[in-house]
């Protein structure tokens, strides 16, 4: 039988989602592996598996609606608040900054659930953490498909993920000798 783990990284690799090579992470660190999630969500039923193996580890938080950070958590999100059967809405950027727009609202004390496809540092999940506690709302909790941060995400909410695998990030100025000759890369979140 196959173990969850082993189910999930066949999903990222048949869909291309996990690349090798040499890519600028947003944070400006680099890495020798890229989680490009947008390939994977391309196959909805690929979606769906990984959310239905994610779900069990989701059961136990009580929430309203789910709350994803645009790009990258949108069709995650989005299928996390369908097997749940919770309200949806999204915080997108703009001047590359998180912002809640399109008329959506958060009640006071509404729960959120907030969704991304990765955490490397945690960046955009602390930006939305950030919206809700200024609309009034309450974090339940977060649940994302890949913690690649290696602990190193922190959170005032508990982390939720369906896949931990870290990979050594590097500083542009401090890369070890495989990385220098391979132009790097920004696939995009």
């Amino acid at each position: 039988m196959q173990s969850t783990q082993d189910e999930v990284l066949d999903i990222f690799k048949r869909t291309k989602a996990l690349l090798q090579g040499h890519f600028i992470l947003r944070s400006g660190l680099r890495s020798e592996y890229f989680f490009q999630c947008a390939q994977v969500c391309q196959y909805i039923g690929e979606v769906s598996r990984l959310i239905e193996l994610l779900k069990p580890k989701l059961e136990s938080v009580e929430f309203d609606t789910v709350l994803a950070p645009a790009m990258g958590g949108l069709v995650v999100g989005q299928e996390v608040a369908r097997q749940f059967d919770k309200r949806y809405i999204f915080v997108e950027k703009v001047d590359d900054k998180l912002e809640l727009r399109r008329g959506f609202k958060i009640a006071e004390g509404e729960k959120i659930l907030i969704v991304e496809d990765v955490v490397t540092r945690g960046g955009r999940v602390n930006e939305a953490i950030e919206i809700v506690k200024q609309n009034g709302g309450v974090v339940a909790g977060i649940g994302v498909l890949v913690d690649r941060s290696q602990g190193n995400a922190s959170f005032e909410s508990p982390l939720y993920s369906l896949l931990e695998m870290g990979f050594p990030t590097y500083d542009p100025e401090n890369l070890p000798d495989h990385l220098k000759d391979i132009p790097a890369i920004k696939p995009g979140s």
